[in-house]
């Protein structure tokens, strides 16, 4: 595979392409003790990066490991790898933790073997054509049963199987419910929906992140006025939706315009959700 212009930092110094970073017997490759964060630098700008050096934190303490970056190293090294690249370059920013040795039979991580790195490399961002989403048959898990308030690689199974399900059918994206039935995500953003003019998201239950572009995009459109709900939702709501937009890292705000073989146009709303962000990340 050719990878995009990739570097990362590894072990007090910067390496060029996909560098190896574990072995066969570290705890994170064989079952799992991986977390990461992915923030982006656009068009000169870095939103809400600091946000995602903090989580990344708080998901290593979720997942046992020793979160032993400050956010304020990972922003340095952020902007030291920035220089690496060309001018105002689309840029994924991702740091990571992960655990080499286990103990209790290997099965629990050892804290003190968390290794760590930050990869930035070159990801275009997407433009908001639109996507077509359909329910996936795939659910998100509970807390009791996953560690679902970490942004842990071994939750991506999950979504990834629902996403290769989806698009086995013609869609492009996955409507993911939680364990009761109601819409919670999709697989690779969150979602929103429009109904009489009043924006909706689904109301964080614990079954997945609340994103850190889904509140910036929430507060942004109260602040303009917008009437804005954080609520149950159901897929029949979803259906009868007068708009649906999703958020999130990759992608920050893009619309959707299908769901199921039910055809939507870009709304004022999502419009306006985008036109909002790339106003407040600019600034």
């Amino acid at each position: 595979m050719a990878w995009s212009n990739t570097w990362t930092f590894l072990d007090g110094a910067w390496h060029q392409g996909n560098v190896n970073v574990m072995g066969v017997r570290d705890h994170a490759f064989w079952l799992g003790s991986s977390v990461f964060d992915g923030g982006r630098t656009f068009e000169g700008v870095m939103p809400d990066l600091r946000l995602h050096m903090e989580r990344v934190n708080r998901s290593a303490l979720a997942l046992g490991l020793d979160p032993v970056v400050s956010p304020d190293r990972w922003m340095e090294l952020a902007v030291e790898g920035l220089k690496k690249f060309g001018p105002n370059p689309a840029l994924y920013v991702r740091p990571m933790y992960w655990g080499t040795e286990g103990s209790m039979s290997g099965v629990m991580v050892e804290p003190a073997s968390t290794r760590w790195c930050l990869s930035m490399y070159e990801t275009p961002m997407p433009e908001p054509k639109g996507a077509a989403i359909t329910l996936s048959p795939f659910r998100r898990p509970t807390m009791e049963t996953m560690p679902v308030n970490a942004k842990a690689g071994c939750l991506y199974p999950n979504n990834g199987r629902a996403l290769a399900e989806a698009r086995g059918r013609g869609f492009d994206n996955a409507l993911m419910c939680d364990m009761l039935g109601n819409v919670a995500e999709l697989a690779t953003a969150n979602v929103f929906m429009v109904k009489d003019g009043v924006v909706m998201t689904p109301i964080s239950n614990g079954t997945f992140l609340s994103g850190i572009t889904r509140s910036r995009v929430l507060d942004l459109l109260k602040a303009d006025g917008v009437p804005v709900l954080e609520k149950v939702l159901t897929k029949a709501d979803f259906l009868t939706a007068d708009e649906i937009f999703s958020s999130g890292n990759f992608g920050k705000v893009q619309p959707i315009t299908r769901i199921e073989e039910r055809s939507l146009q870009p709304g004022p709303m999502s419009r306006k959700a985008r036109e909002l962000y790339w106003a407040y990340a600019h600034a």
